[in-house]
């Protein structure tokens, strides 16, 4: 018997592997998978606690940290301001924020007494959704300039004067390298978050709320969780000399009260139910059960890669095996989404014009247009050393339980 193309007994493998794998060893607390296809779901599985202390058993509404799942989301708001003549991509940020017009690149020093080259091309519109601005995150712990966006605590939810003071810091750093040079995991979809607010007038949080989240009837996904579904909030973990250690409590969460920086980067949490719900929308041209955020051809330009003559992620970036959510070679990157380009260079199934992205709380999605199909897999340990390994083993899974390929086998 098959389901939509799928073998049921396969798919059972994808719980029994993360239950075996990385449930019961201490890898991850649990796991939510949902994989869609053709307009149905056509498997769910469960594994594991969101709770360790309280052991309570994973739902299929626990609501997660999303991290950088946010990330699309935000994509798929400046787009919607794109469509109505607002921005353009090769706009430089400039337009918008005159404070990056004299932004010079890192040529030495620290916080306070920066060395500056300058700059020989304008940040664009286009850098900021793809990842190659000359921006960076603090965590990253590479450079000098990482060191001082951790100092001044640049992109945290917790930082004191919200986006505003952000972009003012931003202001006073120079970029790491020219934009469009090289590709560098960053803060880029935080500036487009601040772009939102100044081009629609609205604070970022309502235009989310107003314009993505509830027309896609994603209730359960915001920047905070209130009281009322505290219960089905997920703890989150992280490894402390091999073992899990609470990071944030969901009992006592920093999630309890609205953030001071409403991080288009990473400040979401919702459900997996929310997030299959947007991905149907992209899966679906852009508009679901008759909300259309976005036109057909914007999220196929949103999905194609953008990096400069089409290369990867890998060979793009300033150092080898610098971070990215992806972590394989043959990935391209869109607006605010990886594009699968080679699939024999990635090593893994798969189909390309796939597109996905990931969370550092472990959180991940991806959309095979070709195919119609979706994986949405949630859980909640920052930063697992096996995360990247855990992707590839679903996505092995999910295409290995496949026995019908509307794509071809070729593709």
């Amino acid at each position: 018997m098959t389901t939509h193309g799928f073998d049921p007994k396969r798919l059972q493998r994808i719980n029994d592997v993360i239950t075996r794998n990385y449930v019961e060893p201490g890898a991850i607390p649990g796991a939510l998978t949902m994989v869609w296809r053709r307009g149905d779901l056509v498997w769910r599985g469960t594994s594991g606690v969101i709770d360790l202390a309280r052991g309570m058993p994973m739902r299929d509404d626990t609501i997660f940290r999303l991290y950088s799942m946010t990330k699309p989301v935000t994509a798929v708001a400046l787009l919607m301001l794109m469509e109505e003549g607002l921005v353009a991509l090769d706009d430089p940020v400039s337009r918008f924020i005159p404070g990056f017009a004299n932004l010079g690149i890192y040529a030495g020093g620290n916080l306070g007494a920066f060395l500056s080259a300058p700059n020989i091309r304008p940040m664009k519109v286009v850098d900021l959704l793809r990842h190659t601005s000359g921006l960076t995150y603090g965590f990253l712990n590479r450079t000098n300039l990482d060191a001082a966006y951790r100092k001044l605590h640049i992109g945290e939810a917790n930082s004191e004067g919200g986006l505003a003071a952000m972009i003012a810091d931003l202001e006073k750093l120079p970029l790491e390298f020219v934009p469009g040079e090289m590709w560098n995991y960053s803060v880029g979809l935080d500036v487009a978050s601040w772009l939102v607010e100044k081009i629609s007038g609205q604070r970022f949080s309502d235009f989310l709320r107003a314009r993505i989240l509830t027309p896609l009837a994603m209730h359960d996904t915001d920047f905070i969780v209130p009281a009322s579904k505290r219960e089905r909030f997920a703890t989150c973990y992280y490894l402390r000399e091999g073992k899990m250690a609470v990071f944030d409590d969901a009992a006592n969460s920093t999630y309890a009260q609205p953030p001071q920086l409403e991080s288009g980067g990473g400040g979401l949490a919702g459900t997996a139910k929310d997030y299959l719900r947007f991905c149907r929308m992209l899966l679906n041209g852009g508009e679901l059960e008759g909300a259309r955020l976005l036109s057909p051809k914007t999220v196929a330009l949103m999905t194609m890669n953008h990096l400069p003559g089409g290369r990867t992620m890998t060979e793009m970036m300033p150092v080898t095996g610098a971070f990215n959510e992806s972590g394989y070679a043959g990935v391209g990157y869109g607006l605010g989404v990886a594009v699968t380009q080679n699939v024999a260079a990635t090593g893994i199934p798969g189909t390309a014009g796939e597109y996905s992205w990931g969370g550092a709380a472990g959180t991940y999605f991806f959309n095979d247009p070709k195919e119609e199909l979706i994986v949405v897999f949630m859980t909640q340990i920052l930063f697992a050393t096996d995360r990247i390994k855990l992707r590839r083993d679903l996505r092995s899974l999910v295409y290995g339980a496949m026995t019908e390929s509307f794509a071809g086998a070729g593709a």
